[in-house]
C-alpha cells in the first residue's frame, strides 16, 4: 500500500488512461483510413505505455526522495520515505523503473527500426532526475518541464505511430467517406497543448499551495518570486491563453457539422476553466488552493473523455 502511494498510482492510472484513450479513440481507427499497417498494435502500445508509466512512476519516487524536508513540512502526514519505506530501497525502485521503462521502449523502437526515438523516454528520464533535484526549486522552469513531460504522455503516440506522420502535413479536416473527419494528427496537438498549458497551470497553484515549506528550503518558486497574487494572475492568463484555442476549435467543428464534440468543447471544457479562472484568486489559503489544484485535474480528465466522443462521431 505504501508503494501504490509512493508512486501516485491514481496519476499513474490517469496517464495510462490518457495513453490508452488517445491509442484506441484516433490511432487505432487509422487502420481504417490508411493502408499503412500500424506499428502501435495491442502489444506495442503496452509496451510504450508501460515505458511511459514506469518511469513517471520512477520520476515521483525520487521527488520524494529529494522533497523528505519538503513534504515533512507541507504535508507530515503524508510522508513515506523513511517512515515506511527505506530510502535505499526507494532509489533501487526509481532505478529498476527507469531501466524497465527504457528497456520496453527499446523494443517498439527496434521494431520500427528508429533507436533515435528512445532519446524522448531516456530524456524524460533525465529531466525527472534534474528536475527533482535542480528545477523545482528555481523560478518558473520547474513548472514548465513538468508540464512537457505530461504533454510528452500525448507526443510518444505521435512519434512512435508513423501513420500518424502522414497526416501532419495534412489540413485540419480530411474528406473521408461522404463527410470529412478532423486530422487525427491536429487532435493530438489539440490536447497535447491542453495538457501542457493546464498542466503549468495546475503546477503554479501547487506551489503556491506549498509556499511555506518551499520558502523555509530556500526554493525561488514563482510565488516566492511573485507572490501570491501576481502568481495567480499569471496563472489566469495562461487559463485564458488554454481557452481562446478551445472556442476557435469549438467553432470549427459546428461549422463542419461535428456539432456534439464542439458543444462538449464550450460546455464541459472551456466554461469550466473560465469558472476556475474567476474563482482562483477569491482566497488565498492552502485549502482553497488545493482545491484549485484538485477541479484543473477533474478538466484535464474532462478533456479526456471527449476522445470517446470523437471516436464515436468519427466510426460512427
Amino acid at each position: 500500500m505504501y508503494w501504490l502511494r509512493l508512486i501516485r498510482w491514481q496519476n499513474l492510472l490517469i496517464v495510462f488512461l490518457t495513453q490508452m484513450l488517445a491509442w484506441g479513440c484516433v490511432v487505432l481507427p487509422l487502420q481504417h483510413h490508411t493502408e499503412v499497417q500500424l506499428l502501435l498494435n495491442p502489444v506495442n502500445f503496452l509496451l510504450l505505455s508501460f515505458s511511459t508509466v514506469a518511469i513517471a512512476a520512477a520520476g515521483y519516487i525520487i521527488n520524494d526522495y529529494f522533497d523528505i524536508k519538503i513534504d515533512i513540512i507541507n504535508r507530515p502526514d503524508t510522508v513515506i520515505l523513511e517512515k515506511s519505506i527505506p530510502l535505499r530501497m526507494a532509489i533501487l525502485a526509481h532505478s529498476a523503473l527507469n531501466i524497465a521503462g527504457i528497456i520496453a521502449a527499446a523494443v517498439v523502437a527496434r521494431r520500427a527500426g528508429h533507436y533515435s526515438w528512445l532519446a524522448l523516454q531516456i530524456g524524460c528520464s533525465v529531466m525527472l532526475w534534474f528536475y527533482s533535484t535542480h528545477f523545482k526549486r528555481q523560478f518558473m522552469i520547474g513548472n514548465v518541464v513538468v508540464a512537457l513531460l505530461t504533454s510528452f504522455t500525448i507526443i510518444a503516440l505521435m512519434l512512435y505511430e508513423p501513420a500518424i506522420h502522414y497526416y501532419l502535413s495534412q489540413p485540419p479536416f480530411i474528406p473521408f467517406k461522404d463527410n470529412s473527419i478532423p486530422n487525427p494528427a491536429y487532435v493530438l496537438g489539440i490536447y497535447t497543448c491542453f495538457a501542457f498549458t493546464l498542466t503549468w497551470m495546475r503546477e503554479i497553484v501547487k506551489d503556491m499551495e506549498d509556499f511555506k515549506g518551499d520558502a523555509n528550503e530556500g526554493c525561488i518558486t514563482m510565488p516566492i518570486k511573485w507572490g501570491l497574487e501576481r502568481s495567480g494572475r499569471f496563472t489566469q492568463a495562461l487559463g485564458i491563453i488554454a481557452i481562446v484555442p478551445l472556442l476557435f476549435g469549438a467553432y470549427k467543428l459546428i461549422n463542419a457539422q461535428w456539432i456534439a464534440l464542439g458543444i462538449y468543447a464550450i460546455v464541459l471544457l472551456a466554461m469550466p476553466v473560465a469558472i476556475w479562472i474567476f474563482n482562483l484568486n477569491k482566497k488565498a489559503t492552502t485549502i482553497h488552493y488545493h482545491t484549485m489544484s484538485r477541479w484543473l485535474k477533474i478538466i484535464m480528465v474532462s478533456g479526456i473523455g471527449s476522445l470517446i466522443l470523437y471516436y464515436f462521431q468519427t466510426n460512427g
